[in-house]
């Protein structure tokens, strides 16, 4: 997995007030748990935007007043009225400690089912996965090569080195859906196959 450098300074003091004054200053109030003890620190918030605004998923090295920490983004707070960050909690992470995390998915290959005139949908487009933090991944990988038209790949269906995935088997990730132009296709099929048991018949008196 990818990782970003993260600078913050410790709070000297906590409570809405000071949480208050610290987004007056452009900064962010963030809580590190996870290790023997949280750890209150804020963060500039022109340094959390490529953590913030992305799709992606990091492994965060957080440098707390020079002191070094490995965590990773698990919750955000906007404020209801300017959607800006309001709150950031990470949480601490150990090399040989299972961390729970959702990875995004990224389906690869030219579905059989769109070749076929169907068009792929995503329905889960991250899924909840539990693993060493060397273990995981920028993205979970999923084939849809031989995906075909009205069928489906569940969470069931797919597996992935030292990576247990935390959703139900039967949470559908993508599928093929049936489009008119698919089944303008099949109904042409289905009345050339038709016209030529005719003509065989026909031809047989």
């Amino acid at each position: 997995m990818k990782s970003i450098e993260i600078k913050g300074s410790l709070r000297k003091a906590t409570g809405k007030k000071d949480s208050k004054q610290l987004r007056k200053e452009d900064k962010t109030p963030c809580v590190l748990y996870g290790g023997k003890e949280n750890v209150h620190f804020s963060v500039e918030k022109l340094n959390l935007k490529k953590l913030v605004y992305t799709p992606n998923v990091y492994l965060v090295n957080l440098d707390i007043d020079g002191k070094k920490h490995t965590a990773l983004l698990k919750d955000m707070q906007f404020h209801p009225t300017t959607d800006e960050v309001s709150h950031i909690d990470f949480l601490e992470t150990f090399e040989d400690k299972a961390v729970e995390i959702s990875i995004p998915v990224e389906l690869k290959g030219l579905a059989a089912g769109v070749k076929a005139g169907g068009k792929l949908q995503t329905l889960n487009r991250k899924l909840k996965v539990k693993a060493l933090p060397k273990d995981l991944p920028d993205t979970l990988v999923i084939d849809v090569t031989n995906l075909t038209l009205g069928k489906s790949i569940k969470v069931g269906d797919v597996s992935f080195n030292n990576i247990e995935m935390l959703n139900v088997k039967n949470t559908v990730i993508a599928a093929v859906k049936l489009t008119r132009a698919a089944k303008g296709m099949a109904a042409g099929e289905n009345e050339i196959e038709a016209e030529e048991a005719t003509t065989e018949a026909k031809s047989e008196e």
